[in-house]
């Protein structure tokens, strides 16, 4: 059990830190109310574990730590989808229900979407 801990802890502590990358860099880069920066992270993290999951039912060879490693862990901490959820609350009580519809929408849309994409590319 400690041993998984520490698989699902080094690769938690790495995706985090790969998201805060993401989001800061996206925070210089974009101008406007639109939470880039989560976007960006919640459509390729759904991509990522799509490709995890769709190589880890066709691909031997992937053993069940890195499949920890790798979704539970580096998945689970480069996606935000709590950060999403407050973001979105921020946006309805700013009154921008435009971007609070557009944001949701496109993120759920595009993340069922490449989580599928990542699963089809692999067959």
């Amino acid at each position: 059990m400690f041993k998984t801990l520490l698989i699902v802890g080094v690769g938690g502590g790495l995706g985090s830190m790969a998201r805060y990358l993401v989001q800061f860099v996206a925070a210089k880069s974009m101008l406007g109310a639109f939470p880039f920066g989560t976007f960006i992270v919640n459509i390729t993290g759904s991509l990522l574990i799509g490709i995890v999951f769709g190589l880890s039912d066709r691909v031997t060879g992937i053993s069940p730590e890195w499949r920890i490693f790798l979704a539970t862990g580096f998945c689970g901490g480069f996606t935000t989808f709590s950060t999403f959820s407050n973001e979105n609350l921020a946006l309805l009580r700013d009154g921008n229900y435009l971007v609070f519809m557009l944001y949701s929408l496109l993120s759920l849309s595009l993340g069922l979407g490449a989580t599928l994409l990542g699963m089809v590319i692999v067959r």
